[in-house]
């Protein structure tokens, strides 16, 4: 056998099983995501009920938790109370959630039922969605006062998640 061919045969099943055991715990789904560390795309979009518009510019000065739902999503209906939990407590903190691939009348019934305590927004054309590069709900975004995003999480949120990914906006 030629020791060269063997060598080089060695040096690439070693490069594979390196890269298996480096892809071990990881979970296949989650992709990081680009904009941690950049700021966030702007978006000004209008409140479900009032109509008003809400620009993401507007709230600079204070962190921002933007969470993109939908009332279809079963994982977003369990997410909700946490949210509006977390918001009644945290008057330094500015919520805001973000409907997409949804009407308001099935919006209005859902925040009816399970509570409101922060605006919700209506991403019509989903293009805010697509801005920050969602790929699934629910995802949220954590942004710092001076308007960097400095984390993301995908899935459904506990009081201990949020807190955690709050305390990366609130340095």
């Amino acid at each position: 056998m030629n020791r060269t061919v063997l060598i080089i045969g060695i040096v690439i099943v070693a490069a594979i099983v390196f890269g298996l055991f480096a892809g071990l715990g990881k979970d296949p789904q989650h992709i990081d995501s680009p904009l941690v560390g950049k700021p966030a795309p702007p978006f000004a979009l209008k409140a479900v009920n009032t109509g008003e518009t809400i620009d993401l510019e507007s709230l600079r000065g204070k962190p921002v938790i933007v969470n993109f739902w939908a009332t279809w999503c079963v994982p977003c209906y369990e997410e909700h109370p946490t949210l509006v939990a977390n918001a009644r407590q945290l008057p330094n903190v500015q919520f805001v959630g973000v409907v997409f691939n949804d009407t308001e009348d099935k919006i209005n019934r859902f925040l009816a039922e399970r509570g409101s305590a922060y605006p919700t927004l209506l991403d019509a054309n989903g293009k805010t969605a697509i801005a920050y590069g969602v790929g699934g709900v629910p995802e949220t975004y954590f942004i710092n006062a001076a308007g960097t995003i400095v984390a993301k999480y995908e899935g459904p949120m506990n009081t201990e998640i949020l807190q955690e990914n709050l305390a990366k906006a609130m340095r």
